[in-house]
């Protein structure tokens, strides 16, 4: 069928249907040398029936490529892991807009509850980076690769989990300052006396000898250990907050 025939049937829009053939995710199944018209197979159009209805529910482009190659079963748990995710997002939205609501109609003068605490002097081990909301989830994997690193001290139960602090606004629109953090072991004196924690730990040149991809570059110039006391100012409220998240 041609690529009007075929769109009219997929509820695809021709330019779409180009589009998708040029990302490789709906090619038509023959295409006139001379006149460069597309054709498709009926076979296809449970394809594109099912790209149009993913799009539809708000599954991003990318996303829609990997899910049309699993089976029924497995696309079906995807397709309900995304539900409740927007699910949970809307929500998240409502709140946003109650309280900005509020706040713009004079029934409340804060828009968030913020509380803060003393927490002692702690070794961490920090990475911080400007990222969107992307850039924020490979962030945190390649956080948790380095802590993974064997040459590193553990602590186990919730003090020693990882945690993030946000600096500024991470959204899908801008970036902004994140840090991942993790808490380390009190090192102990003997080990190094040349070391401000009692002990040397992983040197970027150190660091970069190691099998693992990523430790490299910018990762290796941010990568950094710290002492801090997370008390009164917005650096200690910061902190304190993002441990919630």
């Amino acid at each position: 069928m041609s690529i009007g025939e075929f769109a009219r049937r997929s509820r695809l829009s021709p330019k779409a249907l180009r589009f998708y053939d040029g990302l490789g995710l709906l090619s038509p199944a023959r295409v006139d040398e001379q006149s460069g018209y597309r054709y498709y197979q009926p076979v296809q159009l449970e394809r594109g029936r099912l790209i149009a209805t993913l799009r539809q529910i708000g599954v991003p482009l990318a996303t829609v490529k990997d899910l049309v190659e699993l089976d029924p079963a497995e696309l079906a748990e995807r397709v309900m892991a995304h539900r409740n995710e927007a699910a949970t997002q809307h929500a998240v939205r409502q709140e946003l807009v109650t309280a900005l609501v509020d706040r713009l109609t004079g029934r409340s003068t804060v828009m968030y509850e913020v509380a803060s605490r003393e927490m002692p002097a702690r070794s961490l081990l920090c990475l911080k980076r400007n990222v969107d909301e992307t850039g924020a989830w490979k962030l945190g994997k390649e956080f948790i690769g380095i802590i993974r690193d064997p040459r590193l001290p553990r602590m186990p139960g919730r003090e020693g989990a990882m945690f993030s602090i946000y600096w500024g606004q991470v959204s899908a629109d801008s970036d902004g300052p994140m840090e991942m953090c993790n808490r380390f072991p009190t090192p102990r004196p003997t080990r190094s006396p040349s070391s401000p924690f009692g002990w040397s730990p992983p040197t970027a040149k150190r660091m970069s000898t190691s099998a693992r991809p990523g430790l490299v570059g910018s990762t290796l110039r941010a990568l950094r250990w710290r002492s801090r006391r997370c008390g009164p100012g917005p650096r200690g409220r910061a902190s304190t907050m993002s441990s919630s998240r």
